[in-house]
């Protein structure tokens, strides 16, 4: 079974700017590396990209675990952040640290936060930096969430560090929730005086839990006021944003700035439009752990791009990464 990139040209009625825009909601077998030149999109198997420098690092991200939801599109979520804790220890190179675009519960309750610990505790790599998703912040305006992940961060869970030459943004934006998602002004400031102190040769990447550019407004995919965020990063000339939220792959250039939206680790969610609402969508059971996955990314240095690999749990013949 083969995948397909649609890379469509013309605005459509919902709204969406279609150029640029590359969407799949499936990856055949191995990973496969996205590059970009100029902003036109090329690919190439995982395998192929083995040279590398001292000074190269990867990281992972992993999104939208939901432990806690129980509906028929996944009944055991556990087992599937499971899987992708596994895949994540099989790699080939080990990861420098990971990142979590948030979602990390469904209901945000101390148990839920528990057994999300429990699970990743088995990480061969334990530095993960996280930033919450609305569903961390239900119930209790994320108090269990910051007391737990966000007691080093400013704010309402927002931060930045340093990591071989890259600097990394870590935004909250779900908490202001109005539809679509909103950064506010106090994070903004905060994030004018963080970029002011790097030039415009720095390698930028800022990761959020909803996506920082309009992918379907009407389902709420996609941050309000990003684009002042935008307008901050436009000096820079290699900036990456990763996002959750989507629970698919979506991905899209606009100038200096590659957008990556990431698979969730617990169901999926319908392509924009493609039915009434978003929301959980079930899939064949045998399909499920195709359609699950995590992203392993690579800095070169010297490179304005980062590879991404997006991989499934599972590959479309059944077996999952690391697996005898």
């Amino acid at each position: 079974m083969s995948h397909t990139n649609s890379l469509r040209k013309t605005r459509g009625a919902d709204g969406i700017d279609r150029r640029g825009f590359l969407k799949c909601m499936q990856w055949a077998g191995a990973g496969v590396v996205w590059s970009f030149a100029g902003g036109v999109p090329a690919s190439h198997l995982l395998a192929a990209n083995k040279k590398t420098h001292g000074e190269d690092f990867t990281f992972v991200q992993i999104s939208d675990s939901h432990i806690g939801f129980s509906r028929p599109a996944n009944t055991d979520v556990g087992g599937t952040l499971q899987a992708a804790v596994d895949k994540i220890n099989a790699l080939e190179r080990a990861p420098d640290f990971l990142i979590h675009t948030g979602d990390l519960t469904h209901l945000a309750k101390p148990g839920e936060f528990d057994t999300l610990d429990q699970l990743l505790q088995g990480l061969r790599q334990r530095k993960v930096f996280y930033v919450p998703g609305e569903h961390d912040v239900t119930g209790d305006d994320g108090r269990q969430y910051m007391e737990r992940f966000g007691k080093a961060s400013s704010g309402r869970g927002w931060h930045s560090f340093d990591h071989k030459g890259v600097h990394f943004v870590g935004l909250n934006n779900v908490v202001q929730l109005e539809g679509l998602g909103r950064i506010g002004q106090e994070q903004l400031d905060w994030m004018k005086k963080d970029l002011q102190k790097f030039p415009s040769s720095t390698p930028i990447v800022v990761f959020a839990h909803i996506p920082l550019w309009s992918v379907y407004p009407k389902w709420g995919w996609g941050t309000a006021d990003s684009e002042q965020a935008l307008t901050m990063l436009k000096r820079f000339g290699s900036v990456t944003v990763l996002n959750g939220h989507i629970h698919q792959v979506m991905q899209k250039v606009e100038g200096n700035v590659a957008f990556h939206t990431a698979m969730s680790t617990a169901f999926p969610q319908p392509e924009p439009g493609s039915a009434p609402s978003a929301g959980p969508m079930l899939v064949p059971a045998e399909r499920l752990r195709q359609v699950l996955g995590i992203r392993d990314v690579l800095f070169v240095a010297g490179q304005n791009r980062l590879a991404v690999v997006d991989s499934p749990l599972v590959s479309l013949g059944g077996k999952a990464n690391g697996s005898d």
